[in-house]
């Protein structure tokens, strides 16, 4: 294995980062998204579909510079639907979809001009992508029983759907929902993917007071709203959701890793010029060893990241290692920059906001390591249940 970067992945990397560097880039105040930047990622540097195939309007790389890209737009908190789009949404698409379906769908979401996301009952999102507990048994999308999104055969081969999912990212702008819903009752329960566009009728969307602003959520209510099964009935929804959660997992983890550097790199630039006793607080050794542990602990989580990326397998584990580094580096960023680092006015607290926010929708991180040792059989005999619950 060549860990080593190529010309093509170092050269979107240095794109990126001189794209979200200009002056009205962000991090500043909270976002709601910008539509003018989401066109410029979009038209300009074509990451919506950075690693969608060609033949529907993608640019054809992997997961790989996927997450080059995810790790620069977490380095400047950058508000857009590019994860519930393309690291949730799309791959669904590709992996389940008619060749009719991604002909329609997958160009416009290369394109920019359709962003989707994934919406799931509850808060269950990251156990329908198996990060943090089985999938298979789709208790998680109603279970046949009430609550949950349910979904019932209509006329001329649409479905209708009944029923609420609680957080869903981006859902109050995205052009299309991909629904996961319980159908079929006890006889052949079974959890399906629908598709909801834009304008269809009997959906309300509701815009949380989240956190984080820069990774929005809304709660969508499904009221007989006529959908479009994505594929047929026989796909394997749950497997799709397993590998799209590995994917998901590791472009996470890369965004968590690019927001920790970026804490990390401005709380060095503080310590150099804050003075204390007639010299940097930066000289002091006390501090120059609480950089030093971080800096360590940022290295370590980005090596996982990339390995995630190059095994999506690993995307659990990464993501755990690093939400855990995100989280460590942005408290200490807080206090080290002393009084002003816990002002509205400055950039760290959205930083800190984002690990505690992300962790509380992907995680925790010990459930991310007890799902991670269990799917890999560390856990075995009669103590397993109660090995993995601690």
């Amino acid at each position: 294995m060549d860990a080593a970067f190529t010309t093509e992945q170092s050269e979107i990397r240095r794109t990126l980062r001189a794209a979200l560097s200009r002056p009205e880039a962000p991090p500043g105040p909270p976002g709601r998204g910008d539509p003018q930047l989401w066109a410029r990622l979009s038209a300009e540097l074509g990451l919506p579909g950075l690693a969608l195939p060609e033949a529907y309007g993608g640019v054809g790389c992997g997961l790989v510079e996927l997450a080059l890209a995810f790790e620069e737009a977490g380095r400047a908190l950058v508000p857009s639907p590019l994860f519930a789009t393309a690291g949730l949404a799309a791959p669904l698409i590709a992996a389940l979809g008619s060749e009719a379906q991604r002909a329609a769908l997958l160009p416009a979401v290369a394109d920019g001009s359709l962003t989707a996301t994934l919406a799931v009952p509850g808060g269950a999102l990251a156990t329908a992508l198996a990060l943090t507990g089985d999938n298979s048994g789709g208790a998680w999308a109603g279970g046949g029983r009430a609550g949950g999104v349910q979904a019932r055969p209509g006329a001329d081969g649409e479905w209708v759907l009944y029923g609420e999912a609680e957080q869903v990212l981006d859902g109050h702008t995205a052009g299309l929902l991909l629904v996961a819903a319980h159908a079929g009752g006890f006889a052949r329960s079974r959890t399906l993917l629908f598709l909801v566009r834009e304008g269809a009728g009997g959906v309300a969307r509701t815009r949380w007071t989240t956190l984080d602003e820069t990774r929005p959520q809304a709660r969508i209510e499904l009221r007989d709203t006529r959908a479009e099964l994505l594929g047929d009935e026989d796909a394997d929804v749950t497997g799709a959701l397993r590998a799209t959660g590995g994917g998901a997992a590791a472009l996470l983890a890369a965004e968590a890793i690019g927001a920790a550097a970026s804490a990390l790199d401005r709380t060095v630039e503080y310590v150099k010029s804050r003075e204390q006793f007639g010299r940097p607080i930066g000289s002091f050794q006390a501090v120059k060893h609480r950089l030093a542990d971080l800096y360590v602990r940022v290295q370590s989580a980005r090596s996982a990241a990339y390995y995630a990326a190059w095994d999506p397998a690993a995307g659990g584990l990464a993501l755990a290692q690093c939400l855990e580094a995100l989280r460590i580096v942005t408290g200490e960023a807080i206090q080290l920059h002393g009084g002003i680092g816990f002002t509205w006015e400055h950039e760290a607290h959205l930083y800190f906001k984002r690990a505690v926010s992300d962790e509380l929708l992907f995680g925790p991180v010990h459930r991310l390591r007890a799902r991670a040792a269990e799917v890999a059989g560390l856990f075995e005999g009669p103590f397993a249940r109660e090995a993995v619950a601690v």
